[in-house]
């Protein structure tokens, strides 16, 4: 006698269904671009009735809001996990946005998706959190363990938004081949440190 395995839907019973929802979402924005998402799509993967995700989501702006802020969470670790003990503030800034770069690389089609602020409410609580946990990882680069808490109307927070605006430039710029990142051309491994040298992040005053 054959013992039929576990149904796909049968995630739903064991409240995976959340989790089980954003991994076939991000599979289907994977093949498809934010253009060619369907929340239909993602559910029949998922192995449930096209309905189930309006439960925990309610529409496909919510499902891709709630992949967004997964994927904030997922940069935010990474940029947390970077060692700045012991570095002055040009290392520990150079390393942090390598580790940005790189997230970029990594997951493409999450990165593309978390700047598309038309697409899902980028005011959501959850989201902002995780906005602000970048930039505090952003400015750990600029003043070690002293980060500044997230606040627009803070200036002390200027040079860490011009680092995140020219980094997330760079990025953006590399992944779309603007810039050449041939590992043999001395060009690419030179031009992300000379940029942020460009924006004078080293003064003395701010690495003490």
């Amino acid at each position: 006698m054959t013992t039929e395995g576990p149904r796909a839907g049968d995630r739903y019973h064991h409240g995976n269904l959340r989790a089980a929802l954003l991994d076939s979402a991000l599979e289907v924005l994977s093949e498809s671009g934010v253009a060619g998402f369907s929340m239909r799509e993602a559910a029949r993967r998922a192995g449930v009735s096209q309905s189930a995700p309006k439960h925990h989501f309610g529409d496909a702006r919510g499902l891709l809001g709630a992949l967004a802020t997964r994927a904030y969470r997922q940069l935010c670790e990474r940029l947390e996990a970077v060692d700045v003990v012991g570095r002055d503030v040009g290392e520990r800034v150079a390393a942090l946005a390598a580790e940005y770069v790189a997230f970029a690389r990594d997951n493409r089609p999450l990165f593309d998706l978390m700047w598309r602020m038309t697409q899902f409410d980028f005011n959501d609580p959850d989201l902002v959190e995780q906005k602000h946990r970048a930039l505090r990882a952003l400015d750990r680069g600029l003043r070690g363990q002293d980060a500044q808490r997230p606040d627009s109307a803070n200036p002390a927070l200027v040079p860490s938004y011009a680092v995140w605006s020219l980094v997330h430039g760079y990025t953006s710029l590399a992944l779309e081949g603007a810039i050449d990142e041939d590992a043999s051309d001395p060009l690419a491994s030179d031009l992300l440190p000379a940029m942020l040298r460009l924006l004078d992040v080293t003064p003395a005053d701010r690495d003490r």
